[in-house]
């Protein structure tokens, strides 16, 4: 199961961006890490992936952003506010990974100023903490074929 960064933004987004009140706020966060639980003990795999970039980066694919013709519609009315938000974000950031950083769904954050370097992080992560048969030579050659 893949939660998209939607999942969290109960926990940062919406109190920076007055999405929330402060008790939906406050609810989220008490109530998340039990969530973790439950869906864990039901046997699901749960692995918490933050992509971290500079806010320099921010910036600079924005404006790339911006400038494509291709791209541009990617830019929302709150991705437009994140720069001078910054600090908030952050504060609220720091706020989620010392609430919910547990050793039962810990957090691992990826330096992900490099796309590359990032999803190639995210996917050995991956692999390495979910259990999986790994094909043998003559399996991946008759997947191949079929």
């Amino acid at each position: 199961m893949f939660f998209d960064r939607s999942w969290y933004n109960r926990a940062v987004v919406e109190p920076v961006n007055g999405f929330c009140n402060q008790k939906e706020y406050e609810r989220f966060m008490s109530q998340v890490n039990d969530f973790e639980q439950m869906i864990q003990e039901g046997n699901t795999h749960l692995l918490k992936l933050y992509f971290s970039i500079s806010k320099d980066e921010q910036a600079r694919r924005f404006d790339d952003i911006k400038k494509s013709p291709q791209k541009k519609w990617k830019i929302s009315p709150v991705d437009e506010k994140a720069q001078e938000l910054w600090d908030e974000y952050t504060t609220y950031k720091k706020k989620m990974f010392e609430q919910t950083d547990t050793e039962l769904a810990p957090w691992m954050i990826i330096d992900a100023n490099k796309k590359t370097h990032a999803r190639i992080g995210a996917i050995k992560y991956i692999l390495d903490n979910i259990p999986y048969k790994k094909a043998t030579t003559a399996s991946r050659k008759r997947s191949a074929a079929q």
